[in-house]
């Protein structure tokens, strides 16, 4: 944790350096109200020790400041001077705590822990209302399917980390699920996950979103905004569907992930914060990068660990374990009594080519649960909207040959009874084969 002591006496501020420091914080210090100001505007902190009177200043005034330039702090104000209304007064203003003086190294680190524990549990409360927001059935990443087996694994291996991780995918696959699995699997859990919507943003809001603002930065700014950023510190921040993200807010994102700084709207201070990124899109980004319209040294940046999630046409082994997962959810959302699927329902469901994958699927199911009146959810209340499938590349169509190539490989591994055996089969080694299955998403 990064904590700011701010008090005038050296003989409190050495005491409460050396017992913070030796239960592992990093720990910064002031003995006056300007400079806790200027450190609260160029550091960020996770809590702030702050003794009410700093000589001719109040350490009272000083909440605000921390508050507005350290998203998610928690103030604690320490005195000398213990009285009821100067808690309230601290309360009031935005402190978390309140510690009499004198007091003892344990109950410094109690408070600090309590602070920390407080604050952290807002951020999962906030996490968990903008799920919430969104109304939709928890789906988990279990999975019947060989296909989705190679993604979890690599989901697991890369949340031990802090790499930065390209999700890509059809639109409706479930990328926000494995981006949140990710983040639950990793060290930052206790922290928050903040999604950032790309495409719900106007372009001219974007950065103001992302790295916050000053007041009066702009028209209508009548209060500083800290920005997802500096929310997510020491958390995960997925920005979904990266593809859509504004050329202009582009290099501002390149730097932050490389040297984790950045710089608020209206204000010159840089900032720093601990953020892992995950990133997701259904747009194809090489394509992207040619046109100009992504650039290339952001893509690399943002695919130091990329992970395809096949749709669901290409799992077939998870369309009924899911579609039975979405019927519990809705069937008690709605106070339905209905005890599963007919075996024409369920083959209807088979069928299907599920353009829109996963998102259409809940949404099948949930218009089947509204409908139904029976026990079983039969073929007739999965009233699915019939799409012809995408007829398969053959030589000679008028198409690229990266989409010939692409089907070819893919019959060739679905036929043989290993991918050494499909290497050998197609002419290439195995690792040509790798790097190939991983540009179609193979």
């Amino acid at each position: 944790m990064k904590i700011l002591v701010v008090d005038d006496e050296p003989r409190i501020r050495a005491t409460l350096i050396q017992c913070l420091e030796s239960d592992g914080h990093v720990v910064s210090s002031a003995e006056r109200a300007d400079v806790a100001a200027r450190l609260a505007e160029t550091e960020g902190f996770d809590v702030v020790l702050v003794d009410v009177r700093l000589g001719h200043s109040s350490g009272l005034d000083l909440i605000p400041v921390f508050l507005e330039h350290n998203a998610g702090v928690a103030v604690v104000v320490i005195t000398a001077y213990a009285t009821v209304d100067t808690a309230v007064s601290a309360m009031k203003r935005g402190a978390v705590d309140y510690l009499p003086k004198p007091f003892t190294p344990a109950q410094v680190r109690l408070v600090i822990d309590n602070a920390v524990k407080r604050k952290s549990l807002e951020k999962r409360v906030e996490s968990l209302e903008q799920q919430l927001r969104g109304a939709v059935p928890p789906v988990t990443l279990e999975s019947n399917d060989p296909a989705m087996h190679p993604v979890i694994e690599t989901a697991r291996q890369v949340a031990t980390g802090d790499a930065t991780v390209l999700l890509l995918g059809e639109s409706g696959t479930g990328k926000g699920v494995l981006a949140r699995a990710v983040h639950d699997w990793s060290q930052r859990r206790s922290r928050v996950f903040s999604v950032v919507h790309t495409p719900s943003l106007p372009s001219e809001l974007f950065e103001s979103e992302l790295f916050g603002h000053a007041r009066g930065a702009f028209t209508g700014a009548l209060r500083a905004n800290p920005g997802r950023i500096a929310s997510a510190d020491g958390g995960t921040l997925f920005l979904d569907e990266i593809g859509d993200l504004p050329l202009a807010a582009q290099p501002k994102l390149l730097r932050f992930i490389q040297d984790r700084i950045y710089q608020r709207l209206g204000e010159a201070t840089e900032r720093h914060a601990d953020v892992r990124i995950i990133a997701a899109t259904n747009h194809d980004l090489d394509l992207a990068v040619r046109e100009g319209r992504f650039r290339d040294d952001l893509y690399y940046r943002l695919n130091v660990v990329e992970i395809h999630v096949p749709p669901l046409r290409r799992r077939p082994a998870d369309i009924v374990p899911l579609a039975n997962r979405f019927l519990d959810y809705f069937a008690t959302r709605y106070d339905r009594t209905i005890e599963g699927f007919t075996d024409e329902a369920e083959s209807v469901l088979r069928r299907h080519w599920w353009p829109g994958n996963v998102r259409e699927l809940q949404n099948t199911i949930e218009r089947a649960v509204i409908l139904s009146d029976d026990r079983f959810i039969d073929s007739r209340h999965v009233a699915i909207r019939q799409h012809q499938a995408p007829p398969q590349p053959q030589i000679g169509d008028l198409i690229d040959l990266r989409s010939l190539e692409a089907e070819h490989i893919r019959r060739v591994i679905r036929a043989s009874a290993s991918l050494d055996e499909a290497a050998e089969t197609l002419g290439i080694d195995p690792a040509t084969l790798w790097r190939k299955r991983r540009r179609y998403g193979l």
